[in-house]
């Protein structure tokens, strides 16, 4: 069943209006969805207010609070994807791209927006100098707090009625999109995340038992 924009528009509608999901719920929703429009069933300032939740609210090791976070929307989105097919053009066999183009056009592009996430390496080579005996855990502990903002940026996003997913062209796609939005170069690109009103479900979930992969000692 596809949802269409007035569907997600009347789920968000109760969502707001006594029928607002628990975290439990909100997390059990959160799915990667690859088929999305460029409508946004909120306004752009309250896309703006999840991210700054995030960076208000999500936990760092020592406080660091070295994630930092751009926001693509309009043209800006559209251009970070032609970036991105530009360089992997340089890349794929010419007799595959077509499908690499499909795959970015369909499912990132045609989004509303892309949430890029950084780490901020001049605060981790800062807590390297100050606290030497973690020296090689905070490289580690930095993706950890990144990937804390992801999942609570997401399951956020996709509790407003949005779909989106989690991307990786990075390195590849680094110094052009620095150069493009005049980053800074101590940040380091970790992930991209694509979001939008979905025009699809997402597939099927396979899960690994849980009894392989929790274990409980009373």
């Amino acid at each position: 069943m596809n949802l269409n924009f007035l569907e997600i528009e009347h789920n968000n509608y109760l969502n707001k209006n006594g029928m607002s999901r628990n975290l439990e719920e909100a997390l059990k929703n959160r799915r990667s969805y690859y088929q999305l429009s460029a409508k946004s069933p909120i306004s752009d300032e309250q896309i703006e207010g999840i991210l700054k939740t995030a960076l208000t609210h999500v936990p760092s090791a020592f406080n660091s609070q070295s994630t930092r976070l751009v926001l693509l929307l309009g043209e800006n989105h559209k251009k970070l994807w032609d970036i991105t097919k530009g360089i992997l053009k340089e890349m794929v066999p010419a007799e595959a791209f077509s499908k690499t183009e499909e795959k970015i056009d369909g499912s990132f592009a045609s989004g509303y927006g892309t949430v890029l996430f950084y780490e901020d390496n001049e605060v981790v080579n800062g807590l390297q100098e100050s606290f030497p005996t973690y020296k090689d855990r905070f490289p580690v502990w930095s993706q950890h707090t990144s990937a804390m903002h992801q999942l609570t940026i997401w399951t956020m996003l996709e509790d407003e009625g949005f779909g989106a997913s989690l991307q990786h062209y990075n390195p590849i796609i680094d110094e052009a999109v620095r150069n493009e939005w005049d980053l800074n170069p101590n940040w380091e690109l970790v992930a991209q995340m694509p979001f939008g009103v979905p025009t699809g479900e997402p597939g099927d979930k396979d899960m690994k038992p849980i009894d392989e992969r929790l274990f409980v000692h009373k």
